[in-house]
């Protein structure tokens, strides 16, 4: 039994990870932490554990963390638990800057421990049977990603986080689209970013082999305009990526499971890693700095 430290108490930590973790055989959680103490007791009451007043007392409490927590917090205590032998289960983005994303890489390899980064289209089993046929069909030379959100709208969970009010789709859902798109296309060389209305940020992004893709983002959609769509144009046609099957609930059921495989098994390989994570923090990265300088950025190898 892997023993779990939890940390956030917001709607996706108490709804997907308090509760993936608290129900799955594998785990035992031993306790939360979150910057409100008040929030951090509701949530630590619902599932019978104890809520922790300091990151490093449950750290030490616990084989594994569990974070929930805005970026650059929880780069933080990725480092500080990588430091203590502590394996991760991470969200997506892993950080807000490349240097904190080093930091978490660096720490994780040092002590040797299993890490996921939770992006949850990759742990829906359609999904990954998807990219992994579509990768090994080859010859790609495009792809196209819209995602369109709308999360601002009374009643959503997630409307009023700071940190996504702050750095936007790009940070936000970018992720989760270069998780679709890099397992196909492989390593971005460079990138082009520019905004458009209502919080769109668009992408352009060259790949390894000379491959192309492209990425319009926004979390304000007009409700009538919310969309997913992903699309892989190559010598073999055209392929559309299709929706996960089952709730965000059971992709991260599987992200827990493969997390203890690593830890069972001692094998340090997984494709959603911290070092995956670290990619696409660079890649946001490169995008931020592009929107700013209006120019193309490459990506040091």
């Amino acid at each position: 039994m892997v023993r779990f430290g939890l940390f956030g108490t917001g709607h996706w930590a108490m709804e997907t990870h308090g509760a993936g973790l608290d129900a799955h055989p594998g785990t035992e959680l031993a306790g939360v932490w979150g910057r409100d103490r008040a929030k951090a007791e509701v949530l630590a009451d619902r599932y019978g554990v104890p809520a922790y007043d300091d990151v490093d007392t449950l750290i030490d409490a616990c084989d594994a963390v569990a974070v929930a927590l805005p970026p650059d917090v929880q780069a933080d205590i990725a480092a500080r638990a990588a430091s203590a032998g502590r394996h991760l289960l991470l969200d997506k983005p892993l950080a807000l800057t490349v240097a904190d994303a080093d930091r978490v890489v660096a720490a994780a390899g040092a002590a040797g421990v299993a890490s996921v980064v939770f992006f949850t289209q990759r742990f829906h089993a359609n999904v990954t049977g998807f990219l992994a046929a579509t990768a090994a069909a080859g010859g790609w030379q495009h792809a196209r990603a819209t995602f369109f959100a709308s999360i601002y709208q009374p009643g959503n969970p997630y409307g009023a986080s700071t940190w996504r009010r702050e750095h936007g789709a790009l940070w936000d859902i970018g992720p989760h689209a270069l998780s679709i798109i890099l397992p196909v296309l492989g390593r971005v060389t460079r990138v082009a970013a520019m905004d458009g209305p209502s919080g769109i940020v668009h992408l352009l992004l060259t790949h390894d082999g000379g491959a192309t893709s492209s990425a319009s983002l926004t979390l304000d959609a007009p409700v009538e305009a919310v969309t997913r769509d992903f699309t892989f144009y190559g010598e073999n046609g055209i392929e559309t990526v299709p929706a996960g099957e089952g709730a965000a609930a059971d992709a991260f059921r599987v992200a827990i499971d493969q997390l203890l495989e690593e830890i069972a098994s001692g094998t340090r390989d997984h494709r959603c890693d911290v070092r995956f994570g670290r990619e696409v923090v660079g890649i946001l990265a490169a995008a931020e700095q592009s929107r700013t300088e209006s120019r193309t950025i490459t990506i040091p190898t």
